[in-house]
């Protein structure tokens, strides 16, 4: 799902996700904006190859799949960098790894998941409404969600404001897809709430951005991956350790 969120409970609606006031996951539970890193810094269907997936060398010195214009964008500082490899550039399809730069300066991969992300795929110029998901690299500062915190280390809002009603582009429902969110650093402020509307570079380039819980369908823009996986991340991204994500589809992140 990715879609452009407002601060208001009409643009998550629009935004069509919805939930319910329960802990959707039992014990993994403790109790749409757009900035680039230039600005400070179960359900999708698997390709069977793409630049997220682990090479052959289990550390490899540089991410696999990530060629040297889209590394020059990871911050020197990033020892978290979430790759999400889009099958092709019109898919919704992705595949999405948490890579961990390790003190040697090797990189180490977690595990491989399918996600989702825009209806009509990837561009390196995102607007409202234009059903794709923007290509570069940008910070994770935020976190929040309609459940409770999972025991992330990232700042996080538990708010009711994340819930929003609807069907996806597929008939499907959207009622859990924000019941986790990480908002990604594209035309936002960091260090603000997800549901923070400021957009520095303009309505006009779109918003409300985020990672969040996969419905089983394309998103208006976001990336999308199952419940499990999103509290595996929340617990897993450190301040500390200056996550960023790399996204788009694997032939434009392999330049």
């Amino acid at each position: 799902m990715a879609i452009a969120v407002s601060v208001t409970a009409v643009g998550l609606a629009l935004l069509g996700a919805g939930y319910v006031a329960t802990d959707h996951y039992g014990t993994e539970s403790a109790d749409n904006r757009d900035t680039a890193v230039g600005h400070p810094a179960a359900g999708a269907p698997a390709h069977a190859k793409s630049s997220a997936l682990p090479s052959s060398d289990p550390m490899p010195s540089t991410i696999p799949g990530l060629g040297p214009k889209t590394r020059a964008q990871i911050p020197a500082s990033s020892r978290q960098v979430l790759v999400a490899s889009g099958r092709a550039k019109d898919s919704s399809s992705s595949l999405v790894t948490l890579w961990s730069r390790l003190s040697d300066g090797h990189w180490h991969p977690g595990a491989t998941w399918a996600a989702h992300n825009a209806k009509d795929g990837w561009t390196t110029d995102h607007h409202a409404g234009d059903l794709h998901s923007p290509i570069g690299v940008f910070t994770l500062h935020d976190a929040g969600g309609f459940d409770a915190d999972p025991g992330t280390k990232l700042p996080y809002d538990h708010s009711s404001s994340f819930h929003a009603g609807g069907v996806g582009f597929d008939g499907e429902t959207l009622d859990e897809a924000f019941d986790y969110v990480i908002a990604i650093d594209y035309n936002r402020v960091p260090g603000t709430s997800p549901l923070d509307g400021t957009q520095p570079l303009g309505s006009s380039k779109g918003g409300g951005i985020w990672v969040h819980v996969d419905h089983g369908g394309p998103t208006h823009g976001c990336v999308s991956v199952a419940a499990p996986h999103m509290v595996t991340l929340l617990r897993t991204l450190l301040p500390a350790d200056h996550p960023v994500i790399v996204m788009g589809d694997g032939q434009s992140l392999a330049r």
